[in-house]
């Protein structure tokens, strides 16, 4: 028999495939954008600019998620002040 409804998970496989693409092309834009960020932030030191752009890239998503977190949420034109 060929018709045993083996067919109609399709839709929900497709579905997920599609959610799960654009949650992976957001989280490449959000750590794209978090390494902008880190390269055209200012830093007291050019040292904490290295270490940044070394724990966004080596850290992916995640590395951008704490960047966010430890240094973007708290000070939005950056860490220098004038």
């Amino acid at each position: 028999m060929m018709f045993d409804g083996g067919f109609l998970w399709w839709p929900f496989a497709a579905a997920g495939f599609g959610l799960m693409l654009l949650v992976g092309i957001a989280l490449f834009a959000f750590w794209i954008w978090m390494i902008v960020d880190v390269a055209q932030r200012k830093f007291k030191e050019s040292v904490e600019k290295i270490i940044w752009i070394v724990v966004v890239v080596v850290g992916g998503w995640v590395g951008a998620l704490v960047y966010y977190i430890v240094v973007r949420m708290y000070n939005k034109q950056g860490l220098v002040r004038k």
